[in-house]
């Protein structure tokens, strides 16, 4: 069954992909929003140049969905549900997301693709978001914190490495949502890629993937 790769350019996205991979499922694209007039990630601000180069790093065709950037909620489903018929037209039956952890986010997935034609897969759903880190860390991911919000983390947090230190010293009410930045992440896992991470510790129901 080919499998549809919704990619943010984050962290979690390329984690999941290689959860995937390891798992056996057979990838045959990534999907990703495009601010059109700043030629950027929708969602995350990374640059299309650097796009194109975690796609060609994973070995998979990248699939830009170009949009306005303010986007209006019916243009995003409208240009959205364009990629959802393209892909089973080229018979894609799963699209998988990076998401962790919001019942909100995962439910506005499910109920659009429903009857569709693609299932959605969420491989890191529910996981203990401090133990995903400190497994990523384990693994050999390298990461340093390039963006972040005030409101949720100090400023002094930029440009930390993302390593055990650095999740012992996150505020408590944040370890359990270790994910709460923007980062330039490397990873020794030759499954992985070189990729620009962002998780954001609240979020509202997406304007782009993830």
């Amino acid at each position: 069954m080919k499998t549809l790769m919704s990619w943010s350019s984050g962290k979690d996205s390329a984690w999941t992909v290689h959860v995937l991979r390891q798992q056996g499922v057979e990838l045959g694209g990534l999907l990703t929003t495009i601010n059109e007039a700043a030629q950027r990630v929708a969602m995350h601000a990374v640059r299309v140049d650097v796009l194109q180069a975690q796609a060609g790093a994973l070995g998979l065709p990248l699939w830009q969905i170009p949009i306005p950037s303010p986007c209006p909620n019916d243009v995003y489903e409208r240009a959205m549900r364009g990629a959802v018929e393209r892909a089973v037209a080229e018979g894609f039956t799963r699209i998988a997301f990076g998401d962790l952890f919001l019942e909100d986010v995962r439910r506005y997935r499910e109920d659009r693709l429903s009857g569709t034609g693609l299932t959605p897969l969420f491989p890191l759903f529910g996981a203990d978001t401090s133990a995903l880190a400190r497994e990523m860390i384990a693994a050999g991911v390298r990461a340093r914190i390039t963006c972040l919000n005030p409101k949720v983390l100090d400023r002094s947090f930029a440009g930390r490495e993302f390593d055990a230190a650095l999740l012992a010293e996150l505020p408590a009410n944040r370890r359990s949502r270790a994910f709460g930045f923007r980062q330039v992440i490397r990873a020794r896992n030759p499954a992985a890629t070189i990729s620009r991470a962002r998780a954001v510790v609240s979020r509202r129901i997406p304007r782009g993937t993830r």
